[in-house]
Order: C-alpha cells, then sequence, then structure tokens
C-alpha cells in the first residue's frame, strides 16, 4: 500500500476540516448507492473526473461522509479518517484514482456496519442474465479482462472495480457503484474497439480517464444491478501449469483472506472488520461456483 490510514478524533478532523476551507475550493456531492459523499478540494480537475465519475446527488441532502484533500510538504502520502463521522483527510494525494477509491471504501465503511451491506474490490458483469465476477489483486488483468468479456454477446457491465453486495438467502444480489469508468489510456490498444472511446476521454497525469462506455458499446452495455453465480479469481504463477482450478468456497475464502481480500482500501482494519468481511465471503462465496485462471 502506498498511502497509510490514521484514525483520528471527531475533534482533529473537524479542526482540518474548518483549516481546509480557507481561500479558492470546490465541493460536489456524489450518490454511492444511496450514501452521499462530499468531495472538498482545491483542483478542478478532481472535481471535474468526481462529477463524471460518479452519480449526483441532490444538495438539499446532508453528506453521510466527506473526503477533504490538502496539500502538507510536512506529510506523507497520507489519509487520516474519523470513523464516527466518516471524514477522511487525504494529504498530497495528486491521483485521482485513489481518491475515488477512498470514497467506495468510506461508502463501505458506513453500510457494512450500518446496514449489512458489503463490497467486492472487483469487475462485474451480467452475461445473458447471469451474474459473474473477476476478484484479483492489483495489476493482474480484472479490469482488462472485464472490458473483454464487455465485447461478447448479451454482455452487460456492471462495474469494472468495485461492487456492493446485499446478501438475501438466495444468490447474492449485486449493486454498481459508479455512473462511469475510470480506464487506462492504453485500453484501445488492448481491445480495438475501444479506440474511439480513448480519443474523446482527457486523461490525468497517471494516464488514466473517466468514459462512458455507453458512447461505443451502447446505451444498454451497461446496467446497475445481477444476481452473482460466478466468481472468478485471478493469480500469476508461472511455477503453477494449471490454467483453471476449481475451487471450493472454502479455498476461496483462504486464498482472500491471504491477499487481504484483493482491496487495498479499506479505512478500518482491525479484529472486528476482519471478522466481519471474513463472515461476509463465507456467506457470498457458498452461493457462487468458484474458479481460479491462472
Amino acid at each position: 500500500m502506498v498511502y497509510s490510514v490514521n484514525i483520528i478524533s471527531t475533534a482533529q478532523a473537524r479542526e482540518a476540516y474548518e483549516r481546509c476551507r480557507t481561500g479558492q475550493f470546490y465541493t460536489s456531492k456524489a450518490d454511492i448507492y444511496g450514501v452521499c459523499i462530499k468531495l472538498v478540494t482545491k483542483s478542478k480537475l478532481n472535481i471535474e473526473m468526481w462529477n463524471d465519475n460518479f452519480h449526483s446527488m441532490s444538495e438539499s441532502v446532508r453528506s453521510h461522509g466527506m473526503i477533504i484533500t490538502a496539500e502538507d510538504p510536512g506529510r506523507e502520502n497520507e489519509v487520516d479518517y474519523d470513523p464516527i463521522t466518516s471524514i477522511a483527510i487525504l494529504y498530497n494525494f495528486d491521483y485521482y484514482g485513489w481518491i475515488k477509491s477512498i470514497a467506495l471504501a468510506i461508502v463501505t465503511d458506513i453500510l457494512e456496519d450500518s446496514h449489512g451491506i458489503f463490497a467486492v474490490h472487483g469487475a462485474a458483469l451480467d452475461l445473458d442474465g447471469r451474474g459473474v465476477c473477476i476478484i484479483a489483486p492489483s495489476k493482474t488483468g480484472k479490469t482488462t479482462q472485464s472490458w473483454g468479456l464487455l465485447r461478447t454477446e448479451n454482455a452487460h457491465l456492471i462495474t469494472d472495480d468495485w461492487f456492493f453486495v446485499r446478501l438475501t438467502g438466495g444468490r447474492p444480489r449485486i449493486h454498481s457503484s459508479e455512473k462511469n469508468c475510470y480506464i487506462d489510456a492504453d485500453i484501445g490498444d488492448v481491445w480495438e474497439e475501444y479506440t474511439p472511446l480513448v480519443t474523446t476521454t482527457k486523461f490525468d497525469n497517471k494516464g488514466r480517464g473517466i468514459a462512458n462506455v455507453r458512447w461505443i458499446m451502447g446505451q444498454d452495455s451497461m446496467v446497475s444491478t445481477s444476481s452473482m453465480r460466478d466468481v472468478i479469481l485471478l493469480k500469476r504463477d508461472s511455477s503453477d501449469e494449471r490454467i483453471i482450478i476449481d475451487m471450493t468456497p472454502e479455498e476461496a475464502l483462504d486464498y482472500l483472506v491471504k491477499n487481504d481480500f484483493c482491496c487495498p482500501h479499506q479505512m478500518v482494519r482491525d479484529d472486528r472488520k476482519l471478522k466481519l468481511r471474513t463472515d461476509f465471503y463465507r456467506q457470498f462465496l457458498s452461493h457462487c461456483r468458484v474458479r481460479m485462471v491462472n
């Protein structure tokens, strides 16, 4: 992890909030699966990407959580987070991808405690009415593979990065988290169908930008929900000659726990949260067919 999270008090969070509300700054509220997250930043680019990335929330709705970006040469890339107010202060962040991931992590922190709704850091599609997700450590290709699957017949993208899950007793019900996707500039080099999308997307200093895949694949190419049936775990292990490996739910759970649930963005890491997330994944996986792809 290239940034650390420090748990702070509510008084410290309020003090930081007041300190950052000086001079020129921008604010915007996002609707992330019914949770209102407010971004406070002095970066116009961050606000523009935020507004393209997420559904907007009415200004009359009070925020449930807040992200404040701040510059402090005396600090590293780090986050101060108050779990009581769900306020996060992000120091020296010049990468929008972390900002949006922390927003999703805050929503997850709220929902898993208050509503029993959990999140998976992974891509998800509806393939001819069948929910399929790809979970993997960073840089193993889950986003690239999800965009490749979207090219197939009767495929609909739910998300290429993060989705929420409600356990209802039957198959898990999954829900999208974002309005548009945060893509790499080289997606057109991998899948040529997306080249026109790349030419119309504004990219940041990390070579990534917010893109509307509907412009290329059609208005129905993205859906917001599905019932999960198949879980695909990815790994890169040249010492293992197997390509496709059937897994039991417990084997898959063991892999996920050992790999921090393949999610580097978690606001609170303690024994209580670990048990909550482990119990969730045990139930989630028990209702799905699981395979590992190497």
